[in-house]
């Protein structure tokens, strides 16, 4: 199977594992205990929180559009910062079952940079 599909397809079950936690943040009321609201941010941390959820999205598209060696480096770099980003922030999160989503979504950061590193 081509790398970069492969590649792509870690973005995707990221960006939906992600998701998948927003969503049931909100049902369970545990973002209800945190809300972000009552921290007065302004607009460039919103921006930068936008660009942050942005970017597992269109790291599915870049990884099949970029050539392959920036495309490598770019998976490998990304890959990495989500999961140290998400490492960090890991202690933070309230429910268990909200620490085994992002816990997968860090393997399927550390398999986006296996299938990188071994992309040749």
């Amino acid at each position: 199977m081509d790398i970069k599909i492969l590649l792509s397809a870690t973005w995707v079950v990221a960006t939906l594992i992600y998701l998948y936690g927003d969503v049931l943040r909100i049902c369970s009321g545990d973002l209800a205990k945190k809300p972000m609201s009552d921290m007065n941010l302004n607009q460039f941390v919103w921006l930068g929180i936008a660009v942050l959820m942005l970017t597992p999205i269109l790291m599915v598209f870049l990884t099949l559009v970029m050539p392959q060696p920036v495309s490598r480096w770019v998976n490998i770099i990304v890959a990495a910062f989500f999961f140290l980003f998400n490492l960090v922030g890991l202690p933070t999160y309230l429910s268990l079952w909200d620490k085994f989503l992002i816990a997968v979504s860090m393997g399927f950061n550390v398999v986006t940079i296996l299938y990188a590193w071994n992309w040749s």
